[in-house]
């Protein structure tokens, strides 16, 4: 008989970086509906957060709720320590959270830049540090990227393009690195997907839709799933990769 993806995801115990909405909710989500009780970090939306923990909780599933600043390696490391403390050694890690600020080269200011460098590249360091320090062997490791690290597609994206292309080398190195645990390391990225940042009816979706073959967003659910795939024994094969979900736009 086939196993059920609960069945492949029982018993297993995930952290998930700006879990609290859009992408990274619906990994939350995902990950609860496979049988992983889940701890996700949330920076300033306790009120999403909480909710998320409420919906989880109403349907049989386990999770956590942890305000951390990705800004701060210290806080990066506490959540660890905190979903640890809470769940036991984790199986997954996912680091989800992320920021933009977009601005051309000569306007972006050394703030705007400091700070993007910190949650974008250096909390991915930080937590993958953390987690793999407390992790079984044979866990997975997930960042979450951007298909602007192979297509920017736009002004004003630079330096955010910089950030997520930066990560692409970042799991490549860190998955040999790991590999003698066979703890795998993969980089998902994303193209435009309907959040409520970026409404899939918001105003520049008919220009949006010409770029993308498929001529839709894509949704939180369909990076979710390949998040789930990659965290069962199916995938223990599959580390160092950077996979697209973009509906064609980097074709």
């Amino acid at each position: 008989m086939e196993s059920t993806h609960i069945d492949r995801h029982a018993g297993s115990i995930a952290l998930v970086t700006g879990g609290s909405r859009g992408i990274g909710a619906g990994i939350v989500r995902r990950l609860a509906s496979d049988g992983v009780s889940v701890a996700f970090t949330y920076s300033s939306s306790e009120d999403k957060a909480l909710q998320l923990v409420n919906e989880i909780e109403s349907t049989g599933g386990s999770a956590l709720a942890i305000k951390a600043d990705s800004a701060s390696a210290d806080e990066v490391r506490l959540a660890v320590t905190k979903a640890v403390s809470h769940f036991g050694p984790l199986d997954i890690f996912v680091s989800n959270a992320g920021i933009l600020t977009r601005g051309s080269i000569g306007d972006l200011s050394l703030e705007d830049l400091d700070r993007m460098l910190a949650i974008n590249v250096r909390a991915v360091v930080v937590g993958i540090q953390a987690a793999a320090a407390t992790m079984n062997d044979g866990g997975r490791i997930i960042t979450i990227g951007s298909v602007v690290a192979v297509r920017t597609g736009f002004p004003g994206s630079s330096i955010y393009s910089m950030t997520k292309a930066a990560i692409v080398g970042l799991v490549r190195g860190v998955a040999i690195d790991l590999a003698p645990r066979a703890i795998t390391v993969n980089n998902i990225q994303p193209g435009p997907i309907a959040t409520d940042m970026n409404p899939a009816d918001g105003p520049h979706v008919d220009m949006l839709h010409t770029l993308i073959p498929l001529r839709r967003y894509g949704k939180d659910a369909e990076v979710a799933s390949l998040v789930s795939y990659l965290t069962t024994k199916d995938a223990a094969f599959i580390t160092g990769a950077s996979l697209t979900v973009d509906g064609g736009y980097s074709a």
